[in-house]
């Protein structure tokens, strides 16, 4: 019995020690109007777009180097107005990645912050519309695979690899991560 409560009491002191250290829970701004906004019959369930991939441009990322920082930098050199992010592979030193947190409008955001604690680099997906990234990445450690919207603050540990494949300037992506368009 002793063992199972300190067992207990164990899990319960690392699952809080998690949660303080890395999570911060904010509303994401949007106005009464937009949160109330019901689906509109002229915005269609599913939108689609045929193209082809102009070119792929290869990313590499050095030792201490924030990974959204580069990543504007690499879109902004390339001249990259709209693309698809297929692969990213490397380790960092610490992350910062957000996420949603609930279920309904307004949203909500958790954050995960650990600029000391390393990881894996599993995946990295995302988009460039009209030159603004959205980057979700994928992370692992000895423990779990975790992940979320790439914030800034993530530092690359021994390298970081992502590979864009660059779309026509003239595609319209700038609303496919509008929350509004429905």
């Amino acid at each position: 019995m002793k063992t199972y409560l300190i067992l207990i009491l164990l899990f319960s002191l690392a699952g809080n020690a998690y949660a303080q250290k890395t999570q911060t829970l904010v509303t994401r701004t949007t106005s009464p109007e937009q949160d109330n906004k019901p689906n509109s019959d002229a915005v269609p369930d599913v939108m689609t777009q045929s193209t082809q991939f102009e070119r792929i441009v290869l990313v590499r990322f050095k030792f201490k180097t924030d990974l959204l920082e580069g990543l504007h930098k690499a879109v902004a050199e390339q001249g990259i107005q709209n693309g698809v992010i297929l692969s990213a592979f490397g380790s960092v030193r610490g992350y910062h990645v957000h996420g949603v947190s609930n279920r309904d409008f307004p949203s909500q955001n958790f954050f995960m912050r650990d600029p000391t604690h390393p990881a894996d680099i599993i995946s990295m997906s995302g988009m460039v519309m009209d030159g603004r990234i959205h980057p979700h990445i994928t992370l692992a450690d000895d423990e779990r695979a975790f992940g979320g919207h790439l914030e800034p603050g993530t530092e690359v540990f021994t390298f970081a690899n992502i590979t864009i494949g660059v779309l026509p300037d003239n595609l319209e992506l700038s609303r496919y991560d509008d929350k509004t368009l429905r």
